[in-house]
């Protein structure tokens, strides 16, 4: 008998990078289900789908799923300490179904319970509360242990185009990019972006329907959800309403490049502010380089919300993330924001506006790297700057400190 030599680490990388190839159909229009990631937001077809493949007949299945616990040490004066675990578990499957094809999409999060209402610290952070009476400040909220729950259907009208619809009870509407921990530039970080509430966190929306159209490199989709994010009970499911709307246009002009641009107009976003309105502006770029052995992927992103009543605020994003020989991650993060909400009343600071940015700089090493998992340690610095205004509260240059362990399903 033969021995047949097994694929080193690099070519079976290479073989996962480039399944978009040989990737079966969407479940939203006739091209490679490596195009699609979060909701409906489309990625690069070069991009991984990590993960357990399987098919079923004519059927396709994925389950996907990453925890990490994470160290966190948050300094400077309003900076905190605490340990806590970050984790996602989705599946999904699609399939002929009369004439079209039928696609379920189920996503959980265990972090109501390792990390708790409080959320963790993350300096510069603002969005949601974790009793309905304060909001959270300097820290990040927990995600929703039900975070997605969607039916799909699509119908082909020939070899590039198609219509579909999207149904959610929790779900993500169209608007915005992918959401950070579904795009490859953002997964890795063991922490959110301080712009998240300007660029996808409605990506667990509960209520959202959503009609689109694909046409070869085109996509152009609208929805109808609930703008309230999810209240401090993140264990529950809410009752749902299609109070806001949405827009979104995607163009993948290659299978290295995804491009979006969205509006939405949310109706009372926030719990603690239900006479506040927002209209929400976004657009992004997401690039991936794919050499022998590595792919860098980024993202470059701008979010705008105009609150009614309120002033109008900007976001911006630069992510990219670099993994070689299937070990090595780099991580690179650059974020400027307009923020509001730094202060609570009867602070005399409440409601102005601050502008304040954050670089971080990361790496993890996976010393089990063979499917179905991949498992490693990191670790992670970040530094803020924020105006002179706000030197007494955080400091000239606060700096943050997170050393994370991280297993996944590959």
């Amino acid at each position: 008998m033969t021995k047949v030599k097994p694929p080193s680490r690099d070519q079976a990388m290479m073989t996962h990078l480039h399944h978009h190839e040989e990737a079966p159909a969407g479940m939203y229009g006739p091209y490679p289900l490596t195009r699609e990631s979060s909701g409906t937001a489309w990625q690069p077809e070069s991009s991984m789908h990590e993960g357990l493949h399987s098919t079923y007949g004519a059927w396709t299945t994925m389950v996907h799923g990453w925890a990490t616990a994470v160290w966190d040490n948050q300094g400077g004066a309003r900076g905190d300490r605490k340990l806590f675990g970050a984790s996602m578990l989705m599946a999904r499957t699609h399939g002929p179904y009369g004439p079209g094809t039928l696609g379920v999409r189920v996503m959980a999060s265990g972090e109501p319970a390792t990390i708790g209402k409080k959320g963790y610290p993350l300096l510069l952070q603002t969005g949601e509360t974790a009793d309905g009476l304060t909001p959270l400040i300097d820290r990040q909220h927990p995600h929703d242990l039900l975070m997605e729950l969607a039916a799909t259907y699509s119908l082909a009208s020939d070899a590039t185009g198609s219509a579909f619809f999207y149904a959610g009870l929790p779900g993500e509407p169209a608007l915005g990019p992918p959401v950070f921990m579904h795009r490859f530039s953002g997964e890795s970080f063991p922490d959110a972006p301080i712009g998240h509430h300007w660029l996808d966190s409605t990506h667990i929306t509960y209520g959202v329907l959503t009609a689109g159209l694909c046409d070869g490199p085109w996509k152009v989709e609208a929805s109808r959800f609930r703008g309230r994010e999810p209240d401090q009970d993140r264990t529950d499911i809410e009752d749902p309403k299609l109070d806001s709307h949405s827009f979104r246009v995607s163009l993948n002009s290659g299978s290295d490049i995804a491009m979006q641009a969205s509006y939405g107009r949310l109706h009372s976003p926030e719990q603690l502010e239900p006479g506040v309105d927002v209209d929400r502006a976004t657009a992004s770029a997401m690039v991936n380089v794919v050499q022998r052995g590595r792919i860098r992927q980024t993202t470059v992103a701008w979010g705008r919300n105009r609150n009614r009543p309120g002033p109008t605020l900007d976001a911006f994003l630069f992510e990219s993330t670099e993994r070689f020989r299937d070990r090595h991650t780099w991580m690179t993060r650059l974020e400027h924001a307009e923020k509001n909400e730094l202060f609570a009343p009867p602070d005399p600071r409440a409601a102005e506006v601050f502008k304040v940015e954050k670089l971080s700089f990361g790496y993890r090493f996976d010393a089990w790297a063979r499917a179905p998992l991949a498992a490693g340690i990191g670790a992670m610095v970040s530094v803020s700057r924020v105006p002179d205004a706000l030197e007494s509260a955080y400091g000239k240059h606060p700096i943050a400190g997170l050393v994370f362990v991280r297993a996944a399903l590959r």
